[in-house]
């Protein structure tokens, strides 16, 4: 069983909307039944080809899936970074606001007294670090050195917890009394 084509009348729409574009049906006519070139042949096989190799392409970088998991850990990554940055800074700014509100709310009789404290305590931490030199061996030197370093470069976090520390047990010594 063959399928024989409709035929087409010139009152179809299809050539009433060609007719409006301005071609004719004869034109048409001739294009289709024109044979293609030689040069439209290979043009045509180009862009076959082109459309081939793009679509091999896709289908490969969708089948490719170490990179896919690559390319999904490093957004994961990425967005762990920035959720990490993000809570560090509020952390920091929760802190440093807790430490204004303790310089804020301890009396000056106490801030006093934790100056005082710690002085004492830097004081007698010297005379030690002094007597522990003169007795220690090399190595332990070396290790306590490193020990120094790391305390002087966090020299603020060091005192506000010295501070913190040393105004809670006055705190707590002066519930004692009271009770």
């Amino acid at each position: 069983m063959t399928k024989s084509k409709p035929q087409t009348n010139e009152s179809s729409p299809t050539t009433e909307t060609t007719k409006t574009t301005g071609e004719s049906t004869a034109e048409s006519n001739a294009e289709t039944n024109a044979k293609p070139t030689t040069e439209a042949l290979r043009a045509k096989a180009e862009e076959t080809r082109q459309e081939l190799g793009e679509t091999v392409q896709s289908l490969a970088e969708k089948a490719d899936v170490k990179a896919r998991a690559q390319e999904k850990a490093m957004a994961a990554k990425q967005q762990l970074d920035e959720k990490t940055a993000q809570a560090r800074t509020q952390l920091q700014d929760k802190a440093t606001h807790a430490a204004h509100l303790v310089r804020e709310k301890t009396p000056e009789p106490v801030r006093a007294k934790a100056v005082a404290a710690s002085e004492q305590i830097r004081d007698k931490a010297t005379q030690v670090g002094q007597l522990a030199r003169d007795k220690a061996p090399e190595p332990v030197l070396e290790k306590a050195s490193q020990g120094v370093n790391l305390a002087r470069a966090n020299r603020t976090p060091l005192f506000a917890v010295t501070g913190v520390l040393v105004v809670t047990l006055l705190v707590a010594r002066r519930v004692r009394r009271s009770r």
